[in-house]
């Protein structure tokens, strides 16, 4: 509904005399507007924006935009490699390195869906078997590429000492990259070694066939490489899975 009355001073403007120079502040009356009267959203910008949604992936799949949305902040991070196992005595099982973590900035506008990939964490071996490495997570949009690389397995060998402490799982396609933690290099090594971005690697299980850490060896959260074990017989831990999660705005 248009404005059908403005005073400036003491007098009402006429037609024609509606200008920002013949306004005084406070002069427009409300009692002259309808207050039924919707405003086009087409004459507003900036009102309804801000976060919307969130989608989160813990395994493969397509992200479709939602209606709306025009820019996404996008995390992605890769699987941690599982933990090793003693090899012939050696008593020298490492941590699985953490895979590494991106996050970009993205305007969707354009972009109608992408492909997920979700890596998963390697599993435990038991008597020296061969450490599984984490896998990549990633989002493939056919423009923008953002990769989490998986973290490598376990060392099992003393003699090792190319792959022991080997680096974490790289990143690549993000605003912010993230290696992820090393691989231990001895099993009782905690702290950064086999962390991620959004995980933390299991601890290492003593010998013997002494297994109170079991509930400690496999990775919590996304991403983190499982403990090794030095025990014969007993599976080290698994890394933990990766995970892509999707934050969506209006």
């Amino acid at each position: 509904m248009a404005i059908t009355k403005v005073t400036s001073g003491m007098r009402t403007l006429g037609t024609g005399e509606v200008t920002s120079t013949n306004i005084l502040d406070g002069t427009i009356e409300n009692v002259d507007i309808s207050a039924t009267a919707a405003i086009a959203s087409t004459k507003l910008s900036g009102v309804d924006s801000g976060l919307a949604s969130v989608q989160t992936f813990t395994s493969s799949g397509t992200w479709t935009r939602p209606t709306g949305i025009t820019k996404v902040i996008i995390e992605v991070q890769g699987a941690g490699g599982g933990g090793s196992s003693e090899n012939a005595g050696h008593y020298w099982a490492h941590t699985g390195a953490g895979g590494g973590y991106a996050k970009k900035f993205l305007d969707v506008s354009s972009i109608s869906s992408s492909t997920i990939t979700v890596g998963s964490g390697g599993a435990g071996v038991a008597n020296g078997g061969t450490p599984n490495a984490g896998g990549a997570s990633s989002w493939s949009d056919g423009t923008n590429t953002i990769t989490g690389n998986g973290g490598v397995g376990g060392s099992p060998n003393r003699s090792d000492t190319a792959f022991r402490g080997a680096a974490g799982g790289t990143a690549t396609g993000g605003d912010i990259n993230i290696q992820g933690g090393p691989r231990s290099s001895e099993y009782r090594d905690v702290g950064s070694f086999g962390a991620s971005y959004l995980g933390i690697a299991g601890y290492g299980v003593t010998v013997n066939g002494y297994d109170s850490s079991a509930d400690l060896k496999n990775a919590t959260g996304y991403g983190a490489g499982g403990g090794g074990t030095e025990t014969s017989g007993l599976n080290s831990g698994s890394g933990s899975d990766g995970i892509v999660i999707v934050w969506e705005y209006k």
